[in-house]
């Protein structure tokens, strides 16, 4: 993730500029598909409303061929154990009980976006969803019709995992730039610490991880640290279509009529709205590097002129970019997972790095992209798209 090379699609390199720029889209749509996606476009279809589908139409999700295997620290049993139904009597007793929530939401690919054991917005969206789509009354509360839904998986929530000698290499950052120039200085866009990385390589928060972990010096290669169990990655089938909810700031996608994931997102703004309508994806690029224009966007210091930033997970469009065939728009990951679904962009789509890797993965060339939905009122966040 540290490598400075731009992305390599096709053979050619990926230079996204501006996110949501006009140079941006024509670039990128100027590169050839990779050969394994260079297939036939996926098949439109039809969805009869734009809300998650019935419980029938629900994909299962993907087990590991493997157990899980529970976390030998005494920190881990009481997240495990962890039941909603009995009402939490400390605040560590209710954190345990949001975590395993979390846990079983994102397994389930209702992403709660960053795991945190926190209560907020993400995760009432992602109850909200799953209460749809398992035809329960939707209010985006735990409740024990909900909890005994998810709790049908009885594997862990937390598990072991031994630091790497490649978990702690780097080169790490001191600190991500917030001024452009500086930013453009930069041989890549890493991460500032082992601890960040793991934070990232689980979908936990760093304070989470930290919390868990008390004491551990994540630097050092063979520790054993406690996260979160999170299962299978890959989706159970292709993705077909993808729905952009502007108004309920949530991506949601289907394999022909069954619902396959859903994940948080920060959809455009009042100020830089995100298109409407049908659109497709037009290609995919991995650790995609972001030229900053600011003839193009409202954010930046016009003076500094046209400035490249090299890629890594914390380049202003994160990991991975999918690229629509609506002219400067994609879908793209961040370098603050913590805010997605809480702030507006320049109009592109946002999730977080985790979860715009495995859409990407999903997806091929001519996937059906639909925007629906208004813009929430919040001002766009500067630094990306």
């Amino acid at each position: 993730m540290n490598s400075a090379k731009p992305a390599l699609f096709g053979g050619v390199a990926l230079m996204l500029l501006g996110a949501c720029s006009d140079s941006a889209s024509k670039r990128v749509a100027q590169a050839p598909a990779a050969p394994n996606q260079a297939a036939s476009a996926g098949t439109p279809i039809a969805v009869a409303s734009n809300t998650p589908a019935p419980v029938s139409d629900i994909a299962p999700p993907v087990l590991e061929t493997a157990p899980i295997v529970a976390s030998v620290s005494s920190l881990a049993s009481p997240v495990d154990t962890a039941d909603w139904t009995v009402a939490p009597e400390t605040k560590t007793g209710r954190r345990n009980a949001l975590l395993r929530a979390e846990v079983l939401l994102a397994r389930a690919h209702f992403s709660p976006g960053v795991i945190d054991g926190q209560d907020g917005g993400n995760l009432k969206n992602a109850i909200s969803a799953f209460e749809l789509a398992h035809d329960l009354p939707v209010d985006g509360g735990m409740d024990e019709q909900v909890w005994a839904e998810l709790a049908k998986d009885t594997r862990p929530a937390l598990t072991d995992y031994i630091i790497a000698p490649d978990d702690v290499k780097g080169p790490f950052l001191a600190k991500i730039p917030t001024d452009m120039a500086e930013l453009a200085k930069l041989p890549a866009v890493g991460f500032t610490s082992p601890a960040e990385a793991l934070a990232e390589m689980f979908h936990m928060d760093e304070a989470l991880l930290k919390a868990l972990n008390p004491g551990v010096d994540f630097s050092v290669a063979g520790a054993r640290i406690v996260v979160a169990a999170l299962g299978a990655d890959k989706l159970p089938a292709t993705v077909t279509r993808v729905e952009v909810d502007k108004t309920k700031r949530q991506v949601r996608a289907y394999g022909g009529e069954t619902l396959l994931a859903v994940y948080p997102a920060t959809v455009g703004s009042t100020e830089r709205p995100a298109p409407q309508g049908d659109w497709a994806v037009r290609t995919v690029a991995t650790n995609p590097t972001y030229t900053y224009d600011p003839s193009r966007l409202t954010f930046g210091k016009a003076e500094q002129g046209k400035l490249t930033i090299k890629a890594g997970p914390n380049n202003p469009v994160g990991s991975t970019w999918i690229d629509l065939t609506k002219d400067t728009y994609g879908i793209h990951g961040t370098p603050d997972p913590r805010l997605v679904g809480k702030t507006a962009s320049h109009g592109c789509v946002r999730l977080t790095n985790w979860d715009v890797r495995q859409l990407s993965q999903a997806v091929k060339k001519g996937t059906t992209v639909a925007f629906v939905g208004v813009e929430q009122a919040h001002a766009a966040k500067a630094g990306a798209g």
